[in-house]
Formats: C-alpha cells, sequence, structure tokens
C-alpha cells in the first residue's frame, strides 16, 4: 500500500477515468518503493515482468554498449509507466531504468497488469496507443542515426524535446535545462559536440541559457533546419 494518503495512482496517466474505487483496489496489488537518485530500478535481461508506474520522481531509461556507453532512449516523468514489454511478451526487459531522482515507484505483477487490460478498455487503449507513440518516436531516431550528422542530430533531439513544452508560439522555454552529457547519449555523439553546437546556435539567436532553463527564442527556424535536412 501507498505509504502516506497522498500517494495514489491517481496521477498516473494510464489510470485517468478509473473511479476511486478501482484504483483503490489496483493499489492494493501494487509494491510500494521509493529509489534514491541514480539508482538501478531494472536491469536490462532480468527476468522480472512487474510493471512500474511513476508516482513521484524521474526516471531514466537506457541501456550501455560493451564498452560502457551509455545509451538514453528516454526520461520519463512522475505519471508514467514502463515495463510492460516483458509483461505482454513474457521476454527479459529490453533497457535498464534509473532513478533520475528521489521516487517513489508502485509495482504491479504482470498477472494483476494483463487481469487490468482485461477489466478496463479504456486502460487497454492507452497502452496502445502508447506502444505506438514509442515505436514512431524509436523510428525517427533510427532514421535521424543513420541519416544525419552528430550537428544535425543535435538538432533534431533538441526540437524534439522543444515540441514537448511548445505551446504553439515561436519561443519554448525548456526546463529543466538539458545536460549536454544526456543530449550526447541520446544522438551517438560527444559532449564537446554537443557544447559546439549550442554555441553555434546561441550565436544565431536560435537559444538562449537563463539561469536552469533553455529558450527556443526562434522554434520556426530550428525546425526548418531539421526538415531541411530530413528532405521533409
Amino acid at each position: 500500500m501507498p505509504d502516506s494518503g497522498s500517494d495514489t495512482l491517481a496521477g498516473i496517466d494510464l489510470m485517468a477515468g478509473l473511479t476511486p474505487e478501482q484504483l483503490s483496489g489496483l493499489e492494493r496489488l501494487c509494491r510500494w518503493k521509493r529509489y534514491p537518485a541514480r539508482e538501478q530500478i531494472i536491469d536490462r535481461q532480468s527476468e522480472t515482468r512487474d510493471v512500474f508506474f511513476i508516482v513521484s520522481g524521474r526516471v531514466r531509461v537506457v541501456n550501455y554498449s560493451v564498452s560502457g556507453q551509455e545509451i538514453t532512449f528516454n526520461d520519463m516523468a512522475e505519471g508514467s509507466h514502463f515495463g510492460e514489454l516483458a509483461a505482454l511478451d513474457g521476454q527479459p526487459r529490453s533497457a535498464s531504468v534509473m532513478a533520475l531522482s528521489d521516487s517513489l515507484i508502485a509495482s504491479i505483477p504482470p498477472e494483476h497488469f494483463l487481469g487490468m487490460l482485461e477489466k478496463y478498455p479504456s486502460v487497454a487503449l492507452k497502452v496502445m496507443v502508447h506502444l505506438a507513440q514509442v515505436v514512431r518516436i524509436t523510428t525517427d531516431r533510427v532514421m535521424d542515426l543513420s541519416t544525419l550528422g552528430a550537428t544535425n542530430r543535435v538538432h533534431a533531439d533538441l526540437l524534439r524535446r522543444a515540441q514537448k513544452f511548445t505551446g504553439g508560439g515561436n519561443e519554448v522555454v525548456i526546463h529543466p535545462i538539458p545536460v549536454h552529457g544526456d543530449i550526447a547519449s541520446r544522438v551517438s555523439t560527444t559532449r564537446e559536440t554537443v557544447a559546439r553546437v549550442m554555441n553555434d546556435m546561441a550565436r544565431q539567436g536560435i537559444v538562449e541559457r537563463r539561469k536552469d532553463t533553455l529558450v527556443i527564442r526562434d522554434m520556426k527556424r530550428l525546425q526548418d533546419m531539421v526538415e531541411e535536412v530530413r528532405g521533409e
């Protein structure tokens, strides 16, 4: 059970639309655990099949090359879920997940997760939509890695991140500020390359650093830069 009255599944996007009674029933099936920043939550190739809900905090989905290089797939905030692939197909984990900040995580055994999908069609549909989004994002990233140079991959990654914060205007504020090492991990390049590209964009007036935020001052120009090299 949750360790305080405010720690529930009510804030999990997947559960939106369920009644308090339905949520309470699911909460009783979960195991609740707090993870400090940088602690591993699941390990790639492990045989566990639980599905995890981020009640509070942030996590990172990663893999590691043979040489130990960290490859970042995604950063996820509270309200998100992860681990459903192993629950659905019974195969080992496809990636590792670690806490980026102190996080409260609820996990549900695979048999109860599958039962939830059968009992609540709205939840099952959200899982399918989420997996479709993952496929689309992965396809875009594979194309970028296969066809774009390092500089253009940094532009594309920054555009993807900015689109999550946009309200439709030409100026977008990204918070917290993207870390150069994290961008490098996502686009398979070096911190030095990312720093050079960001400095070039600042000189061109496309981005501006303000305290702990990064401001995209000209979203249209950034989008045009990415679309031009992608041939869109």
